[in-house]
């Protein structure tokens, strides 16, 4: 898969999981996301796609690498929808 149909992919899952913030932006959950089965059978490499999308400012989130358990917490803002 490229790396600009996993974003789009990316984007889908976190309309699907994610609840709009008081900006009007979606956000949710990394622990969320990373515990989904749909996005475990769709993403390889879920981190690295965040960092993809991030890099483009398609997303938002705090700190540059997530990691499962550590950063289940962080919420991840859809820039564009």
């Amino acid at each position: 898969m490229n790396v600009e149909h996993e974003i789009k992919l990316l984007v889908e899952e976190i309309q699907r999981l994610g609840t709009k913030n008081a900006d009007g932006q979606t956000s949710v959950k990394f622990g969320v996301l990373f515990s989904d089965d749909r996005c475990a059978n769709i993403f390889e490499a879920l981190v690295g796609t965040l960092k993809a999308a991030k890099k483009r400012k398609i997303v938002s989130y705090q700190g540059e690498l997530l990691l499962q358990g550590v950063h289940d917490d962080v919420e991840v803002v859809l820039l564009q929808e």
